[in-house]
């Protein structure tokens, strides 16, 4: 080939010599959102004053990323997002019929990709399956499986193409959930074990898609969590990073906490895994630079960072679209459904017995006439107050749409679950200067733990019995049940009434199957009723029917040596509540 004709083809671009050296540069930004609960806009229905974060002031940030980065921008969410905020139990159970809220807000949005998440399974199949179908961009779930064809009950995986860069986003769902929900939520379903359902998929994706990018998108924390029986795990992101070859990036969220990290494949590759955490007070956001030589992926550059949104402008054009829904929720919400005659604060729950929880537990015990009932505190720090109570405070008096369920139990069940419920709940004091509660001072911005070492959710008190708990003896030794509360003897061999939630009743935090001794698959056998509606519809029609409440704190338990623990109650309650 003479010069002349190398210097014109060059010139046009044809030459072979010089397309073999030419180099492209693509940057690409991805953004995830995840563990949202309905905080789509800057208004706390619940509390009734403005919010932090929220989709709507993400979105403005997410637009000015559109403008620099135009179709390069990727968008995508993590599940969680039809459970929370009031505005979307209004769209779930209220107004079924309309298209979903969550779902008009993830088109408006114009989300790439979406994954289911445990929450969104717990709404039923009524309202997840309209949900799915009602979102425009892929949902995602390689490991939720129809029993009946074997195959993937959503897509497993989504393929993108921007400016020549093929991208596959691989969705997974942590598997747990037979452990928190009844299988008439998921029936027709079942949960695959993370590890090896991505291996398989992440092989058939290299195969058959030879992506330049393989993204996992998994509702599942970092690691730890609950382990079932089987092995299954609650948090195997990391585990999946590490042990499967060919994921290019890992955004994760359900453990309500940031991180943002680099892990290894089993290659030696780096593979960043990065979570905002929950409400929309921060995005993840990935930075992709990508280099190709004569069409040819050569190198791969990829950083992760946590953006804070909290304090972002409100996206008024995204406010003005959604306005009238706005409106409406809030009437919702707003709507009076009775009088407090004094405050409620679920502070006092984790001290003895308190107004809060244990109007919950004389309301399960109306409603239903068991003869026991268990429960906890599901927010870590809410009050209602004196005077007018709207639907609203519902949503503080319960926090999730669990339903209620009635089991039978032993006396020697039911004293082998409050035993685990306070050995997760207390320490055990040597001396008089010790702690009171088994805290974790570090883990206050825990959104899960707030300052203690364990869940709260899952400290579960009694009515329908009195009983002490004494911190002075070592754990599973703790509890004295004296009596029953109307005076008849307890027994350990009698079979008793016991009313719970559904997420307890199924095996929930493992107090009933550990604590209480009963096999996880005997539970359904157990169940001698379970509601209809959840569990808040039943106590707003109470408060409706009694119209004027006047909760108070009972007087069937308390912690022992009380010339120690009060004390210590004291104590505790400042390290916990100092400046909140």
């Amino acid at each position: 080939m003479n010069k002349l004709l190398i210097t014109c083809l060059m010139a046009v671009g044809l030459c072979p010599i010089a397309a073999s050296a030419q180099t492209r540069t693509v940057e690409l930004k991805v953004i995830e959102t995840s563990d949202v609960h309905g905080h789509f806009f800057p208004y706390d229905f619940i509390e009734g004053k403005d919010l932090k974060g929220t989709l709507a002031r993400a979105n403005t940030y997410i637009n000015r990323q559109r403008q620099e980065y135009g179709d390069r921008l990727l968008l995508i969410d993590n599940g969680d997002i039809l459970q929370g905020q009031p505005c979307v139990y209004w769209s779930n159970y209220v107004m079924p019929d309309d298209e979903n809220l969550a779902a008009r807000v993830i088109n408006y949005m114009k989300y790439d990709a979406e994954t289911v998440g445990n929450h969104d399974i717990e709404t039923g199949h009524k309202v997840y399956d309209k949900w799915i179908r009602e979102v425009r961009c892929p949902v995602l779930g390689a490991n939720i499986v129809d029993t009946a064809t074997q195959l993937p009950y959503v897509r497993p995986y989504a393929l993108i193409e921007r400016q020549g860069v093929k991208i596959a986003i691989l969705g997974m769902l942590t598997p747990t959930i037979p452990c928190w929900l009844n299988e008439s939520l998921w029936q027709g379903l079942e949960f695959q074990e993370m590890v090896s359902c991505a291996r398989r998929w992440v092989k058939h994706i290299r195969q058959v898609e030879q992506p330049d990018l393989i993204f996992g998108l998994f509702h599942s924390g970092l690691n730890g969590g609950l382990t079932m029986d089987n092995g299954i795990e609650e948090d195997a992101t990391q585990r999946v990073a590490q042990e499967v070859e060919g994921f290019d990036a890992i955004f994760f969220g359900h453990d309500h906490k940031v991180h943002n990290l680099m892990l290894k494949s089993p290659s030696g590759h780096d593979v960043l895994c990065i979570d905002p955490s929950c409400y929309v007070k921060n995005l993840a956001e990935a930075t992709i630079t990508l280099t190709y030589e004569g069409g040819r992926l050569v190198n791969k550059d990829i950083k992760g960072q946590i953006v804070d949104v909290r304090d972002e402008a409100v996206d008024q054009q995204m406010m003005a679209h959604f306005q009238s829904d706005v409106d409406r929720i809030k009437a919702f919400v707003e709507r009076r459904i009775g009088t407090f005659a004094n405050e409620a604060s679920t502070r006092d729950s984790y001290f003895g017995n308190s107004a809060f929880t244990d109007f919950i537990h004389q309301l399960q015990l109306q409603i239903t006439g068991a003869d026991i009932s268990l429960n906890a505190p599901l927010s870590f720090d809410s009050k209602i107050s004196k005077g007018p109570v709207t639907v609203a405070d519902m949503f503080k008096l319960y926090r999730f749409e669990n339903q209620l369920c009635v089991l039978r139990m032993t006396g020697r069940e039911l004293l082998g679950h409050l035993e685990m419920s306070y050995d997760q709940w207390v320490n055990t004091m040597t001396q008089p200067s010790d702690h009171l509660l088994l805290l974790n001072i570090d883990s206050r911005s825990d959104q899960q733990r707030m300052g203690f070492k364990n869940y709260t959710f899952n400290f579960d008190s009694a009515a329908g019995i009195d009983y002490e708990v004494d911190v002075t003896q070592p754990d599973g030794h703790k509890v004295s049940i004296l009596r029953m509360s109307n005076g008849q003897p307890f027994d350990l061999d009698k079979v008793y009434k016991v009313v719970m939630n559904s997420y307890r009743a199924n095996g929930g935090g493992d107090l009933i199957v550990r604590g209480g001794g009963i096999p996880k698959d005997s539970l359904n056998g157990r169940i001698i009723y379970q509601s209809e509606l959840d569990l808040r519809h039943y106590l707003m029609e109470e408060i409706q029917r009694m119209g004027t409440v006047r909760p108070k704190a009972a007087s069937n338990w308390k912690f022992v040596p009380e010339k120690w623990t009060k004390a210590a109650a004291q104590r505790d309650r400042k390290l916990l509540f100092v400046n909140r």
